[in-house]
């Protein structure tokens, strides 16, 4: 008979569990890994079911957001683990270099910490899904040895990032911090030079908490620094910027949290909605994410979250893919990919600084996950 080949990710998606079966149809040698589901009394963890009916090696490319790269190269040489016959090469290129390479149609899937806008979608001609696969927050680490415990107002990193305050012995800074002795050193700020989700994220939240902000410097994947003076350097990816904050003391800078804490630096409390200084934690970050509803097209821009022990800067990030694919091989593996990610890639994501995903997201992004299929149909005898 003659079928289409669709996998229902949502379909087979366990709420307890938060377990997947994917199967497909076809010819060819399946290669099947199984985690095992848990019974009454265990401890509670993902399960799911990969099943590809892969003859040949089949490689995935995908490019974008550096952001979530450290927990997407784990995910992706685990999953190649269990699937020797699914490889998915990712390059960490920034957000806006994803975003184009993804409307070229030139990657199989792209990523970004922001998601794309409607006229963005409008160009690619493929169509495009948005699957929320991570989160984490993005951090203000800094390099001043000998200080730890760094509290920031709100005004007071803005300022920092507006070039107004230069000093690390501003009054400002001071008055944040009166158990604190800091140096008179100049302030380094340390940006992305390339277009970037994280950049977005991090002005979007600025230009929601200050007027001075949004009419002098805006929100963007790139924008213009040091409106106010001061001493800007540029890094490329979050890689660049960590590496940037670690070689020049007196820096700080926004980075996502993963690359802050597996590279030691120190990072910022700071103050949030609520008037709370808020270390970066896994926990805090959680807390953001309870206070976000996210809606149905998966679409959530967290600007300045509510709550008295949230985290103020956390996004989603997102893969982006086509919700058909010319190769039948592809759309099973790109399919494979996100059951893996939003099963088994979960339980590694807080060792390497990112938030797990809350159960009511997964089920809605399986759900969406759902709509990708081959563009074709095949014989099943």
């Amino acid at each position: 008979m003659i079928i289409k080949s669709k996998n229902k990710l949502a379909g087979s998606l366990s709420i307890l569990a938060l377990g997947l079966s994917l199967t497909a149809c076809g010819g060819g040698t399946k290669e099947t890994t199984t985690t095992k589901t848990p019974t009454e009394g265990e401890t509670q963890e993902s399960s799911a079911s990969i099943t590809v009916p892969f003859e040949n090696t089949v490689a995935l490319t995908g490019a974008g957001a550096s952001f979530p790269a450290p927990l997407y190269q784990n995910w992706f040489v685990a999953l190649n683990q269990k699937v020797p016959k699914l490889q998915v090469n990712y390059q960490s290129v920034g957000s806006g270099a994803g975003v184009e390479q993804f409307t070229a149609g030139t990657v199989d899937f792209g990523a970004s910490d922001t998601a794309m806008k409607d006229e963005e979608i409008a160009k690619v001609s493929k169509g495009a899904l948005m699957l929320p696969v991570t989160a984490g927050s993005i951090v203000f680490a800094y390099n001043l040895p000998g200080v730890e415990g760094l509290k920031l107002s709100r005004e007071t990193y803005v300022d920092i990032a507006l070039g107004k305050i230069t000093k690390w012995n501003d009054p400002k800074i001071v008055a944040d911090n009166p158990d604190l002795t800091l140096p008179d050193k100049p302030i380094t700020f340390v940006h992305r030079s390339d277009g970037s989700g994280t950049t977005g994220v991090f002005t979007k939240h600025l230009s929601a908490i200050s007027e001075d902000w949004k009419t002098k410097v805006g929100e963007g994947k790139t924008v213009q620094w040091g409106p106010d003076g001061g001493k800007f350097l540029g890094g490329k990816g979050n890689e660049g910027v960590t590496a940037t904050i670690m070689q020049n003391e007196g820096a700080i800078g926004y980075v996502e949290y993963g690359y802050a804490k597996n590279n030691k630096l120190h990072m910022a409390a700071i103050q949030n909605k609520a008037g709370q200084f808020i270390p970066p934690t896994d926990e805090a970050a959680s807390e953001t994410l309870a206070n976000v509803e996210l809606p149905e097209n998966l679409r959530a821009f967290i600007t300045d979250p509510e709550g008295e022990t949230s985290y103020p800067i956390v996004t989603y990030s997102w893969i982006l893919a086509f919700p058909k694919y010319d190769d039948p091989n592809k759309a099973i593996a790109v399919e494979a990919m996100i059951q893996y990610a939003l099963t088994e890639g979960q339980k590694s994501a807080p060792a390497l600084g990112y938030v797990p995903l809350p159960a009511t997201v997964v089920e809605k992004v399986a759900a969406v996950a759902d709509q990708i299929t081959p563009d074709f149909t095949i014989n099943v005898n």
